[in-house]
């Protein structure tokens, strides 16, 4: 009777421990389309796995990458991802004015500082206005870039070529032979060449009325990612406000970067502190939608201007805990 009794809890002591072990191993999945690997805001979450922030939130994540905004905000509209990273904000607003089944649970990226426009160093470009009839590069129809360079002609009377050029990567290959006359590129990409001098910035994304100091990107999802998984949307937030904090405050984390993008830990230091001050990456709050909600009419991807009751439904981050 004695030894049953202790057969009987070794086996209760085993299925306690196999119960634990299974639920240590049974992680959450999420999957992500992010716009432009390797770009410093768009790294929140392979920093976050790297760092285990988001196992810690018991989140398995599956990044997909994509050449722009564009893109992203397929991905999340057709439901072949949960949540998309870097979509535009004027694209979000399109697809949602004509009924597409989109939600934005954060801001991704506020302001303008990181995109850059540049040509070859021997290029007669010299201002914006030199844009007028030159081949002007974005990523993909919808992006952040995309709605910089329709400000760029909005703003300054231009009539430029816009051309969907892809990444930073391609694009510079295009510029530097002579397939397009103006490029785009978000740090790191693009520093290399610049401190060799073999290319110049003409202007940023700050040179708009319609994207300085305004909410530029977003992290989005499906209508129905967030009504059947709005528990594991949250966790998601908590662990990429927690990361963000640690981008800022711990010297892992520029390591972590540093070795995924394949740069050195003093070029992914620059990166940080010269063009992504932390309140860029604040996911909780959508900046400048004054502006922002009537620039939308002005560039043509909205018909009218959205109601505070639209923006409300559109909007729906979750809270911080």
């Amino acid at each position: 009777m004695k030894r049953f009794g202790q057969f009987g809890l070794a086996l209760v002591a085993l299925g306690l421990a196999m119960s634990l072990t299974q639920g240590a191993q049974a992680q959450d999945k999420l999957k992500l389309a992010i716009g432009q690997r390797g770009n410093w805001d768009t790294s929140v979450a392979e920093i976050g796995t790297r760092l285990g922030i988001f196992k810690k939130h018991n989140i398995e994540l599956e990044m997909l990458y994509t050449q722009g905004g564009g893109e992203t905000q397929q991905a999340v509209l057709s439901n072949s991802v949960d949540i998309g990273v870097a979509g535009g904000i004027m694209g979000a607003l399109s697809a949602f004015s004509k009924g597409a089944p989109i939600r934005i649970i954060g801001a991704e990226t506020t302001g303008g500082q990181d995109l850059f426009w540049y040509v070859k160093a021997d290029s007669p470009i010299k201002t914006l206005q030199d844009f007028n009839d030159r081949t002007v590069a974005y990523s993909t129809n919808g992006s952040s870039t995309h709605g910089v360079v329709n400000a760029f002609v909005k703003e300054n009377g231009l009539k430029t070529r816009p051309t969907a050029t892809g990444g930073p990567a391609p694009t510079l290959t295009q510029v530097m032979s002579g397939q397009i006359d103006v490029g785009w590129s978000a740090p790191p990409f693009g520093l290399e060449q610049l401190d060799k001098k073999e290319i110049r910035v003409i202007a940023t994304g700050n040179d708009t009325k319609a994207f300085k100091s305004q909410t530029v990107r977003l992290l989005i999802t499906n209508t129905s990612v967030l009504q059947n998984k709005k528990p594991l949307v949250e966790r998601f937030m908590q662990a990429y406000r927690e990361t963000i904090d640690a981008m800022y405050a711990s010297p892992e984390a520029i390591k972590a970067y540093a070795a995924f993008v394949g740069i050195p830990e003093k070029i992914a230091l620059r990166t940080r502190d010269e063009f992504f001050p932390k309140a860029a990456l604040d996911p909780d709050q959508i900046v400048g939608l004054e502006t922002i909600v009537p620039d939308a009419v002005a560039l043509k991807y909205t018909a009218q201007a959205m109601t505070k009751e639209q923006l409300a439904e559109l909007i729906q981050i979750p809270p911080r805990k």
